[in-house]
Parts: structure tokens; C-alpha cells; sequence
């Protein structure tokens, strides 16, 4: 196990939006920040193209987030490509290990670690995200015109999306496995009811993709139309994510019914020295985009800057001392 002694003024872990753009504010606030994770660029990174980002007609998000990160290593901010396994609290300080036994303190902590999305589990799901398989209907949508698209999924995320893919998409099919929806909201249902262009598979699960380089088409546990194959120029697959709270427990976070890290718009929590950002926390309620990440990882590196200036030299007195014994 190597311990890193010297402290950070702040820890940063996920290498997504708001990790980045946390790591950019704190470094231009002249701390010392350090970014963690093994995982390179979150959700945005393999949502294929992203049309709604301001400043670009359209771009990829891989490439997206590889210029997010070029602005961090301009202000030399390191990058850890290495999981963040535990965090507590000692004295003053954040210390935290990873994966790699790798053990580093810092005055504070900022989590934008995100939601890991709940998958079919089917092969090439996760060789062709971004090549016709999609888990976000709002960045993807306005890819598939003219298509014929499927969802996957029967709550209100998944009415929500049919009823956006349905400007677009030719033709939407909703795949749910159970006899009826769960859940929807009743405007978001009356929406869907009122799309021609839309039609419900209850009963019914999607059991393989099929396709040469990316999908074309899906097999179906039923027949439909005399088939159980379907033609497919994309799937989306709405079933829900869940929030990484790990290291939230580990520290002591308050969570809400969703599992989400409860923060204030500043993106603290009720722990001194702890912030928050991006879609692991309340901050946006559904909206979770990548602007949204972004800003609040700006608004927790403020937070954390304002908090080092106060407190960050005590975790420095501790940390030289742990460093001597």
C-alpha cells in the first residue's frame, strides 16, 4: 500500500462532467485538485453523438469529453485512473484508498461519481452503445429521424422517451416485459396515447440484438406479426440507473427515497468538507444531462474552494504529522 502524504486541498472523484469540471474550477481557484476513477468520462462518453451541447451543432461525446479533460491537464491537474474503494474522515482531513491500495489525503472531497444504468444484460449491448444502442432518449433522439426505434422499458422514463422519439422516429415501439406501465406520470401517458406513431408491447422482452457492426434489429421472446425478429435502427433502453452511493454510505451522506446524494444548490452536503455534483445527487431532480453535471460541478468546486480557505490548513498540520510517525 503506497500513502500519498502530502495533502490536496481537494479530491475529486469520477472522471465525468462534473468531475472535470470541477477539477477545471479548482484548479483556476489555485487549489491543488486531483481527480480519481478508472471509468474515463462517464455517461457523456458513450452517448454517441450529443446535439444539444452549447457550442457545438453536434459532437461526440467521447470527443466532448476528451476536451473537458485536455482542459484539466492545461492546468496540470492529476489524473488517477484508479477506483476510489473507501473514504473516511480523519481529524481534518478526507483520506481515501483505491483500488490499487493507493492511499491519498486531501481537506476535501468532491463525489461525481454518477449512476451506473441498469442493463438487459444481452450480448453487444455494451459493444454497440452509441452504434444504434442508446440509454438516453433526450441526447439521442433527434439521430433517429425518419427511423424505426424500440424502448425498453415500461415507467415514466420510458413513456417520456417514446413520446420524444415519436417527433422524430417514424415508428416507436415500447417493449415491456410486464402486462401494463408502471408508473407513468398521467400527462406523460396522455401524451403517449395521443402519438399515431407509437405502439405498446406488453408482455414482451427483447431476448438478443442482432446486427453486423451495430444493431439492426432485436429477437423477441413473442411473436409480433407473425415474427419474433424486429427491425431496429436503434434501441433505447430505459430501465432505470442507480446512483453510486458506496462512498457516500462510507461518509455518513444523507440520501433520499432515490438514493441520491442530498445536497443544496451549492452542492454541499450536511458533512463539513464533503460536496456532491452531477447525477449521483438531487441537484437537477430528473434532468440529468451533461450541462447539468457541469455546473454543478463547477458550483461544488466554489463550495469546496470557500471551505479550504477556512479549514484546508488543518488537514495540512494533520497530514505532516502523519507523515513524521
Amino acid at each position: 500500500m503506497a500513502n500519498h502524504q502530502e495533502p490536496f486541498d481537494v479530491l475529486i472523484v469520477g472522471q465525468g462532467a462534473s468531475g472535470y469540471t470541477a477539477a477545471l474550477y479548482a484548479a483556476r481557484y489555485q487549489m491543488r485538485p486531483v481527480i480519481f476513477g478508472a471509468i474515463f468520462g462517464g455517461e457523456t462518453a458513450t452517448g454517441g453523438l450529443i446535439e444539444n451541447y452549447p457550442g457545438y451543432l453536434e459532437i461526440d461525446g467521447f470527443d466532448l469529453m476528451l476536451k473537458f479533460r485536455e482542459q484539466a491537464e492545461k492546468y496540470e491537474v492529476p489524473i488517477i485512473s484508479e477506483d476510489v474503494v473507501s473514504a473516511v474522515q480523519r481529524d481534518d482531513c478526507i483520506e481515501v484508498t483505491t483500488n490499487e491500495g493507493n492511499v491519498y489525503t486531501g481537506a476535501s472531497i468532491i463525489l461525481a461519481v454518477g449512476r451506473e444504468r441498469r442493463k438487459l444484460g444481452l450480448e453487444h449491448e455494451d459493444e454497440w452503445t452509441g452504434r444504434g444502442v442508446s440509454y438516453c432518449s433526450t441526447c439521442d433522439a433527434p439521430m433517429h429521424r425518419g427511423n424505426a426505434v424500440g424502448v425498453v422499458g415500461g415507467g415514466d422514463a420510458a413513456v417520456k422517451g417514446a413520446v420524444l422519439l415519436s417527433k422524430y422516429a417514424d415508428k416507436v415501439y415500447i417493449i415491456y416485459r410486464r402486462d401494463r406501465f408502471t408508473r407513468p406520470e398521467a400527462a406523460n401517458l396522455r401524451q403517449l396515447e395521443a402519438r399515431p406513431n407509437v405502439e405498446t408491447l406488453f408482455s414482451t422482452t427483447v431476448v438478443e440484438l442482432t446486427g453486423e457492426n451495430g444493431l439492426s434489429g432485436v429477437v423477441l421472446d413473442r411473436p409480433y406479426e407473425g415474427s419474433a425478429e424486429l427491425a431496429l435502427d436503434g434501441i433505447f433502453i430505459e430501465i432505470g440507473a442507480d446512483p453510486r452511493v458506496g462512498l457516500a454510505r462510507q461518509l455518513g451522506l444523507e440520501l433520499n427515497g432515490l438514493d441520491e446524494i442530498v445536497v443544496d444548490q451549492f452542492g454541499k452536503t450536511r458533512v463539513p468538507g464533503v460536496f456532491a455534483a452531477g447525477d449521483v445527487t438531487n441537484a437537477s431532480g430528473e434532468l440529468k444531462q451533461t450541462i447539468t453535471a457541469a455546473a454543478q460541478g463547477a458550483a461544488a468546486a466554489t463550495s469546496a474552494y470557500e471551505y479550504v480557505s477556512v479549514h484546508g490548513n488543518r488537514c495540512a498540520v494533520h497530514a505532516i504529522g502523519f507523515e513524521a510517525a
